[in-house]
Order: structure tokens, then sequence, then C-alpha cells
């Protein structure tokens, strides 16, 4: 699959042209090459690029918003004026809960699980907030537009955000914009073109070639009665700037073609890494679980009746993981840990009781530290809620036997034990975590988006246990 060529533009400062740049630069990239793919799409909230791009009044169908959610990008975009793809905007994209919980990598994972090709053009806002950061994050070139001194100072963020994440600085070009040709300097620097690019290189940014002009003509494109956005292609042909925009995308779609590594290439590259090495986590898990119920030895994986294991469980150390019958663990908590002398049948309250509480707890069986080797005769019983504090904790003896004449039948708490804590192949002063699951896919626990917070419990209970 051909990896497209990610252009991310750029700056925290307003003002500068961005979204100019960014329109301007898809219609003249596509004016280049016509059998080029060329989309477009924008984290700003102006809507300048819907306003350019759409042909009729559709409703839209998606948005922006779609690269965070779990579309595939082609799967939002539009085929626009001029022959240009985009995506429509959000208003409130910042509003979207995955957008708030999104890492760095969402859209380079996003755009790297999908088939988009050519060359692909982000609008960012100004400022350096998690959607920029996520634009910047996947870029293979980031055009930073500068007019002035200050802009100029805030590149500083730019490029210290994509050095924490490993970005080279190569990949970040400077681009004065809205340069007045007209103004002239006494000394070595003429003009502000001149002026910005040595203190750009001073401070030891690279910088594209040349400038984008200052225009009234141009800025009149974006201010007319019709309420449209024209590009400069078709609008401004006798002014400077068009000839500099086609210098501009000269220079884009030469680096485009000499791009060797592609930043999507790199992260979809590391995705099918990781899928591997998860596939191979969950195939050691699954190896290390349990086909029958640890307590009654009743058949569920292998004879399809996961539906009646309702709790999963695994030693501290990872080296064994199984599934518990609903029934078989809760006759089991009652007998040994709420000391009922009577059997709870299945239509009492208490059952229902347990059942409703268990959904938000762990449970937890130690042996203490002070036990070794088949000496152990005792069990600490923890029970801790979902946040990992500590509900009740109770210490009892541990039968191997029931007590019955001339019967040597095993108790149901001793074979859970001798299961898993007391196992040759688990780790001595290891614990077994228990949680309540779904019964519908009990073994669902071992894939990776599941486990996190049994974990994290893991982890916690852990260090309170030490």
């Amino acid at each position: 699959m051909q990896n497209p060529y990610i252009i991310t533009i750029s700056s925290e400062k307003g003002g500068v042209g961005k979204t100019t740049l960014a329109t301007n630069l898809a219609i003249y990239l596509k004016a280049l090459n016509e059998e080029l793919p060329v989309t477009l799409f924008s984290f700003d909230n102006h809507f300048s690029v819907d306003r350019m791009f759409r042909i009729g009044k559709n409703p839209v169908r998606s948005d922006v918003g779609g690269l965070f959610t779990g579309n595939r990008p082609e799967e939002l975009l539009e085929v626009g004026e001029y022959g240009v793809q985009f995506i429509p905007s959000n208003r409130r994209l910042e509003e979207l809960p995955e957008v708030r919980e999104a890492g760095y990598d969402r859209l380079a994972r996003t755009l790297a699980s999908g088939a988009l090709q050519g060359i692909v053009i982000i609008d960012t806002r100004p400022t350096l907030d998690i959607l920029t950061r996520n634009a910047l994050y996947a870029a293979d070139r980031v055009i930073i537009p500068v007019k002035d001194a200050p802009s100029l100072e805030n590149c500083k963020n730019l490029y210290d955000f994509c050095e924490s994440q490993g970005i080279s600085k190569r990949a970040l070009r400077l681009l004065p914009c809205l340069i007045d040709s007209r103004i002239r300097y006494k000394g070595p620097f003429t003009d502000a073109y001149q002026l910005l690019k040595a203190y750009a290189i001073n401070r030891g940014y690279h910088c594209m070639e040349g400038y984008i002009a200052k225009s009234p003509k141009v800025e009149s494109l974006n201010t007319n009665p019709e309420g449209r956005i024209y590009p400069i292609l078709t609008h401004g042909r006798g002014t400077n700037v068009h000839l500099q925009f086609s210098h501009l995308a000269r220079q884009v779609l030469l680096a485009a073609k000499d791009c060797k590594r592609h930043r999507i290439g790199e992260v979809r590259q590391r995705l099918i890494v990781q899928k591997q090495q998860r596939e191979q986590a969950l195939k050691q898990r699954r190896e290390h679980m349990a086909p029958n119920c640890l307590i009654c030895g009743g058949p569920l994986l292998e004879q399809k009746k996961e539906a009646s294991a309702a709790f999963y469980c695994e030693t501290s150390d990872g080296r064994i993981s199984g599934l518990l019958e609903e029934t078989c663990f809760s006759d089991l908590v009652f007998r040994y840990f709420y000391r009922s002398q009577k059997e709870i049948a299945p239509s009492n309250p208490l059952r229902e009781l347990f059942r409703e509480s268990a959904q938000r707890s762990y449970f937890v069986m130690r042996m203490p530290a002070a036990s070794n080797g088949f000496e152990k005769s005792s069990i600490a019983f923890h029970r801790f809620d979902d946040e990992g504090l500590e509900i009740s904790q109770k210490t009892i003896d541990i039968k191997e036997f029931k007590s019955r004449f001339l019967v040597r039948e095993k108790t149901k708490l001793y074979r859970l034990l001798e299961a898993t804590v007391l196992a040759e192949q688990v780790a001595d002063n290891s614990f077994l975590l228990i949680r309540r699951v779904d019964s519908a896919a009990a073994s669902g626990m071992l894939l990776d988006e599941h486990r996190e917070a049994f974990q994290q419990t893991m982890i916690g209970v852990t260090n309170k246990l030490r």
C-alpha cells in the first residue's frame, strides 16, 4: 500500500495565513498533477475549507471528528471543487470525548489504518492543543508560516514538541508569509523576507525557498458579496502571489516524490509489529488458561459452555488463569468465607445480592508469607472495590479433605488453591485475583482491551499486600 505524504500547516500565532496557505497549496498541487490525489482537512472551526471546496448544498454526512471516533479516513471524504478531496469541518471538535482523551498518535494511527494516498494537507488552529499535536505527530513536512518576529518566536514550542516526540527538525520548514515587499531596510537585509530568513537561520531553523507576499487582491478573495472564498489560481493569476504559490507547490511536489520514509508508513509498520506482539501474548495467555472450571473440573471452553462461567481468575505471576462457574465460586464463598452451614438455594435473595455486589468487586486469595509447601494451613481472603480499596479481609484454615468418614474427597477450596497458588509452576508468594465477568464471553478477559483495568488492579493489590 502506498503511503500518503502528510503536510501540516501550523503556527501558534493567528493571522499569519495558515488557511490561505493550506487551501491554495492543495489547488496548486492538483493543478501540477491532475492524477495526484490531494486531500485537505482542517481542525480549525472557521469552515473556510468547506466554503471553498463544497459542491452544492448536500447535507454533511461526516466530518473530521470521525478521524478520532473510529472511522476510516476514506469513509469521510467528499470530492470538492478543483478535484481536491476534503473532509468537512466540525465546529465542536474539541468537545468530543475521543478528542479530549486522544494520545498524540491517534490521528497517525487512523491514517495508517486507512487507504489515503497522494498528498494530505492538514490545517491547524493557532494553538498547540491536542489536535495540533496530532497533526504534527503525523506529518512528513510541517510548514510554519511566519510574518513577523513574534510569530517567529512562537516556533520554538512547535520545535520543542517535535523534538520530544523524536521527530526530526528537518521535517519543519518556515515560510515567510504576508510579506509587504514595499517596506525596505538599510543594511545587509533590505526587506522583511531577508530579515525573517536571517532570524530563522540564526536560530537553527530551516526555511522553504521563497515567500508569500502580502496582496490586497488576494485578501479580497476571502471577502465578497457571494460569501465564497476564491482560489488564487483562478482569481489571482495577475499577482506575484500566484507565481510564489506555483514555486511553493513545485517544492512540495518534489519533496513528496523524494520522500523515502513516510511517517504514516513508519506508524503502520509499528502497528503491525504491535498487533503481532498482542497476538503472541494472547496466544500465550490462552495456553496458560485452564479449559475446565478450576473448582469442579467441569468443561467450559472445550465444550463451549462458557456461558456458565461468571468469574475469571489469574495468579499474580500470570502463569495460570482460568474460569470459574458462578455456582461453584458463590458456593465456595458462602461455605468457607461467610461460614454458611447450610446450602444456599438458587432462589435465595442472598445469591442475587452477592451477584450484584460481585460486579463491583475484586477477590483475592493469598497464602500467608510464613507458610510454605504443603504445610500451608490458612489462607487470607480479601475483597476490594473497583477503585482498589480494601472492603474486607478474613483468614481461614485450609482443609484438604472433607470431614467425612471413609471418604477422601478434596474440598472445593483446596481444589481451587491446588490448581492455582499451590501449583508447582506458580511463583512463591503469588496470590489469586478473581473478577466477575460477562458470562457471554468470559474468556474475553484475555484480550488487551479488557485486561487494562484487571492488570491495574493486580498492580495495586500487589503493592498493598507487600
